[in-house]
């Protein structure tokens, strides 16, 4: 690896070190140098971030909370808040967007970017790097690892080996030799049983791997897989970095710590995720035709039912009056669920035209909403909520989607 001169085609890999619990630093500084778990609570959570120094007893995303505490029981252990997550994602996609039009979040804390263009007006693709790392440290108070490379894969690997706060340049002439004596499990694709068919061949790293034919590979892996890892193994990526798009739907969903049979207890998850989907689309300036319920059962059957609206809405009291009728509509009586979801798609942005309905007032519950979006952003999420759902607990383990 080397940062000396420019490589050719740069592609740009940027990943948000131990991103949620950096979050929750940023947010209590007193948490600093103290080890942190984020994670859902109750039986039924999982780990979403830890530090590193938590991560080095075992900890790691996806991981059960319960399994996580037995690994590390010093850690403090907080519960996720989504809506900060997104919003410091958000003003990091803004620092990335601003250097090229040609970003690819992957998720909220990760990114690729093509280069191409930026350079002549930056400097080499190692100064860009430079730059957004002082930019995000500066603008939200979080640190990123970069990884530069020509081709997505080996800038992801690249940065990951950079981690955490680092930056590191994988040129087109060093990328045989960084990569070959890596593990085999380095190579995307490659899972656990993956990794024991390779191993049943003898292949313990990326280097093996390129010098096995992909005959042999594809007769192991099959031949779609077989082949993408020996290009892989030799550096090869051809997928272009595709620039983000509006979202097409915006949603949250919650897993229950236990299953609930409580038709009363899921109408005021309903609304919970009414109202949170809400104010997700008002802050994305946008607002959607088409409600859709998600169900799943303890058995994890899921099922989903949807409904198509007259005009766009982004008023939680419209989508979860809609929710309440899907919902009915299933007739579900005392079935014990793990899980309920709300999504609403056919967005459209900006301005929309709205008829009032028969008998509605000119300030409703869409004026409401949006007196209660100003507050909660002065003093907070957890400022203002409808009435019905105070006291609720949010469910230990459960998720929100955007």
């Amino acid at each position: 690896m080397s940062t000396a001169r420019a490589v050719p085609q740069a592609i740009m890999h940027v990943d948000m070190d131990a991103f949620y619990a950096s979050v929750e630093i940023r947010r209590n500084p007193a948490l600093r140098n103290t080890p942190l778990v984020v994670a859902g609570q109750g039986p039924r959570g999982v780990v979403l971030s830890a530090t590193y120094d938590v991560r080095a007893l075992g900890v790691h995303a996806g991981q059960a909370t319960s399994r996580a505490r037995r690994l590390a029981p010093h850690a403090v252990f907080l519960s996720p808040d989504h809506e900060d997550y997104s919003r410091v994602s958000g003003g990091v996609m803004e620092v990335l967007r601003s250097i090229t039009p040609r970003v690819e979040p992957l998720s909220l804390d990760e990114a690729f970017l093509d280069l191409a263009g930026a350079t002549r007006r930056l400097g080499p693709p190692e100064t860009i790097g430079e730059t957004i790392r002082a930019r995000v440290f500066d603008e939200q108070g979080i640190t990123c690892s970069v990884g530069i490379a020509d081709n997505k894969f080996t800038a992801k690997l690249a940065g990951a080996l950079a981690k955490p706060d680092g930056l590191s340049v994988v040129r087109p002439e060093q990328v045989v030799d960084f990569l070959h004596p890596l593990p085999v499990d380095r190579l995307w694709g490659v899972g656990e049983r993956t990794g024991a068919l390779l191993a049943g061949l003898g292949l313990g790293t990326i280097g093996d791997v390129a010098h096995t034919s992909v005959e042999t590979l594809s007769r192991a892996l099959g031949p779609a897989a077989g082949r993408n890892l020996y290009e892989l193994a030799w550096g090869r990526d051809r997928r272009p970095v595709i620039p983000w798009e509006p979202e097409r739907s915006i949603g949250a969903e919650e897993t229950f710590p236990t299953d609930v049979d409580d038709p009363v207890a899921i109408r005021r998850t309903l609304l919970a995720l009414a109202h949170r989907t809400a104010t997700r689309l008002r802050r994305a300036k946008a607002a959607g035709r088409t409600v859709t319920i998600k169900i799943r059962f303890a058995d994890f059957t899921t099922l989903t039912r949807a409904k198509t609206l007259r005009e766009a809405t982004d008023v939680g009291h419209e989508i979860y009056a809609v929710a309440c009728v899907l919902h009915g509509g299933l007739g579900l009586e005392r079935a014990r669920l793990r899980l309920v979801g709300i999504r609403v798609d056919g967005l459209v942005s900006g301005a929309y035209p709205r008829q009032l309905a028969l008998g509605e007032r000119v300030l409703g519950h869409r004026d409401a909403e949006r007196a209660a979006d100003a507050v909660r952003g002065r003093f907070g999420d957890s400022a203002l909520t409808a009435a019905a759902l105070l006291g609720r607990g949010a469910a230990a383990g459960g998720r929100s989607r955007r």
